[in-house]
């Protein structure tokens, strides 16, 4: 059996409800919702409004209805990204993002809008001071993940929530790696958008996304089509979610990503926090005591989610993980993980890293022989 440590770009395995959910919908509600007045398509839109109440109430959204659904993290960033800055604009972000937010602003940079990138200490913390003092007149947002992909560090998103909130700057956040792990509540975090991914805390099938839009938060639709609603008017519908929705939803898929936020919702927050950090403390501990061990990062249960990138010594990063793939089946990942500035931050842009990352589906079990690969790799070493 594969020891699965690769969640950070997926959860696996998927709860069964998920699995289910998706063949049941695919048998026996596969019509269009929205787009009949028959039985089944009026089931199948019940359907996605339950996910949409779901989700409303995991992130403390009053109005399901301000919850749109994408097909991932990065489509719901682009649409908000896209869709408020103009040129002129001034955004501010850090220097840890994923390529979900650094390749749009890259591009919008190309069309006029300014970007100050806040750089992180090696362990990439974000000191707020930083975010306060580059804040101009022109600056219309501040866009940062929640947590990173590479390392796990947190983002002190509280205070850059407030600190957004008394400049009255927009406030964006990427929650592709801390949705259905950390607790989100829009309100408190100051929020105008959040975009999320199905896939990985929240139990989805990969596909599957979403962006909270806060009410008054102007946002340019990235496309137009059926909706079906309004059919009569060539003008793309002005209420949400429609607004954004253009097109077939992925139906199975939002079943899917129900259930498991049922999943999540049941087992709870701090039940699956607290399993993580178990085996997160446990991973921590063991290589420490691997002398050829370079690991990055807070090394903190309590600042980090359970995402640990390592070296062993100056080795590929890439060797280590075929290794551990094809003589342990041990899976995880090599490389720059979409992320080269945050490489570039923590000082492995040249060697890439090894990263490992824990779901609340795997054991002490898994952390323990992992270790122990870890340590026959370093005895194998000339």
């Amino acid at each position: 059996m594969m020891i699965y440590l690769d969640n950070a770009a997926t959860t696996w395995p998927k709860p069964e409800q998920t699995v289910a959910s998706i063949a049941d919908c695919i048998r026996n509600n596969g019509a269009n919702p929205g787009r009949g007045g028959h039985k089944m398509s009026l089931a199948a839109g019940r359907l996605i409004y339950n996910a949409r109440e779901l989700l409303a109430k995991l992130f403390n959204v009053d109005n399901p209805s301000r919850i749109i659904f994408t097909g991932n993290a990065t489509e719901s960033l682009n649409l908000v990204l896209k869709g408020i800055l103009k040129p002129g604009n001034h955004v501010i972000t850090s220097s840890m993002e994923h390529n979900a937010v650094a390749r749009p602003l890259h591009f919008l940079k190309g069309q006029g809008v300014e970007v100050s990138e806040i750089e992180c200490s090696p362990a990439g913390i974000m000191d707020p001071g930083d975010v306060e003092k580059a804040i101009r007149k022109n600056t219309t947002a501040i866009v940062v993940l929640h947590a990173s992909n590479v390392n796990g560090v947190i983002m002190p998103v509280e205070r850059l929530g407030e600190i957004a909130a008394n400049h009255g700057i927009k406030f964006i956040l990427d929650a592709a790696q801390t949705a259905g792990l950390l607790d989100i509540d829009v309100e408190r975090l100051h929020l105008d958008a959040l975009a999320f991914t199905g896939h990985k805390g929240l139990y989805g099938p990969q596909g599957t996304g979403g962006l909270f839009i806060r009410e008054g938060l102007e946002v340019i639709p990235l496309l137009q089509g059926g909706t079906g609603s309004k059919s009569e008017s060539l003008e793309q519908p002005p209420d949400l979610p429609d607004r954004f929705e253009s097109g077939t939803p992925n139906t199975p898929g939002i079943a899917g990503l129900a259930e498991g936020v049922r999943v999540v919702t049941e087992k709870g927050l701090g039940e699956i926090r607290k399993h993580e950090n178990m085996l997160l403390r446990r991973f921590l501990d063991g290589l420490e005591q691997l002398k050829q061990i370079q690991i990055y990062g807070p090394g903190n249960p309590m600042l980090q989610v359970p995402v640990v990138s390592i070296n062993v010594k100056d080795q590929d990063s890439s060797e280590i993980a075929f290794i551990l793939d094809k003589v342990f089946n041990i899976a995880c990942r090599s490389g720059l993980h979409c992320s080269p500035q945050a490489h570039k931050t923590i000082g492995t842009l040249n060697q890439g890293a090894v990263r490992f990352s824990f779901s609340m589906y795997n054991t002490i079990e898994d952390v323990d022989k992992t270790l122990h690969a870890l340590e026959g790799i370093i005895a194998e070493m000339p």
